[in-house]
């Protein structure tokens, strides 16, 4: 069984189980070239984070939304500025600030003098990327603003919807909740989110190395080397590839076992729903994909089912208090159900 502590790296790969019966294979290998390009141009200026830069590549090409969480200083918003960067694609970025309103997200509508009406100003989640830095700085109202957004793509202002233009992708940044000046999402705002990944501090070696790196060059100018690498038709080639992989059945009864586990165990206050389980099945294709195979394993499942987990059940009181964390729960649930072969 797979501890999801050892996630599985490019140097530690999942053994490979050959469906046992012939069908059409898919030819990967444009997706794991741009895949690979996009991490040699992030690797320029990131030292380690490997999980990070993995994940949010899953979730670009699974068209889900990233949330990142870690104490300051540990390059969460480098890492997602750099990643935009790779794509050839609009992008903008929002600061949540206690003050800041949904309009200043969404947008308002504007009295043109000249023509005696109202307009729609777009604000800047209009965009392909949008990086909200510190996503729980802000209050509940300004964090509803983008329930609509993420989940239907759309916003409506004065009864007037207006599209996202795809592809469209919300990559969000937040403290630890202990840290002073911050809110906590509600669970339906975190919902929204395909994966919550958290982050630590990088190792001694690590940290060397990023000493070694920025000893000499203060201003980071080494990130004016990152360069556009994937255009918007690619992505969606890349995505259209991923729902193709193949994922028998006994591995969607696998997925439907473990999050019917977080619905029935004491050890949790709120179980996983549907969407959670959707979220599993399409990222492990991802990074199968990824990986250049055309087929799902079960490591593949357990890669992804931390962080897609990790921010939509909620542990029971009596297990919060003796210490326990969600990862706990996980590993215990994984033990429980039979891993098919």
């Amino acid at each position: 069984m797979t501890d999801i502590n050892d996630l599985p790296n490019e140097e530690q790969q999942p053994i490979e189980i050959r469906p046992s019966f012939e069908r059409p294979t898919l030819d990967l290998e444009p997706l794991r070239l741009s895949v690979e390009k996009i991490r040699n141009e992030i690797h320029k200026v990131i030292i380690g984070q490997d999980e990070m830069i993995n994940l949010l590549i899953a979730g670009l090409l699974s068209r889900g939304h990233v949330l990142i969480e870690g104490v300051p200083g540990i390059a969460k918003t480098l890492t997602i500025n750099l990643l935009a960067k790779t794509l050839n694609l609009n992008f903008k970025r929002i600061q949540f600030t206690p003050d800041l309103m949904p309009a200043d997200v969404t947008g308002t509508s504007v009295f043109n003098m000249k023509n005696s009406d109202f307009e729609f100003k777009k604000g800047p989640i209009f965009s392909n990327i949008v990086l909200i830095d510190e996503i729980n700085r802000s209050p509940a109202k300004t964090q509803a603003a983008l329930f609509e957004v993420m989940e239907e793509l759309q916003v409506t202002i004065d009864g007037h919807t207006y599209k996202m233009e795809e592809p469209f992708m919300v990559m969000a940044t937040q403290n630890p909740i202990e840290q002073e000046g911050t809110y906590k999402l509600p669970e339906a705002q975190q919902d929204r989110f395909l994966f919550r990944i958290k982050i630590n501090y990088p190792s001694l070696e690590e940290e060397i190395r990023i000493l070694e790196r920025f000893e000499g060059d203060f201003q980071q100018s080494v990130t004016n080397d990152v360069k556009s690498v994937i255009t918007s038709a690619e992505i969606e080639a890349c995505r259209q590839m991923i729902q193709k992989v193949y994922i028998k059945r006994e591995l969607i009864e696998y997925v439907a076992k473990i999050i019917d586990h977080t619905r029935n165990t004491r050890d949790l206050f709120l179980g996983a729903s549907p969407r959670a389980s959707l979220a599993i099945v399409k990222t492990a294709k991802a990074m199968a994909a990824m990986q250049g195979r055309d087929f799902v394993t079960p490591d593949d499942i357990q890669y992804v089912a931390y962080p897609v987990l990790n921010h939509r059940i909620v542990l029971a009181p009596d297990k919060e208090m003796e210490g326990f964390e969600i990862k706990d729960v996980l590993k215990e649930i994984f033990q429980k159900i039979e891993v098919p072969r």
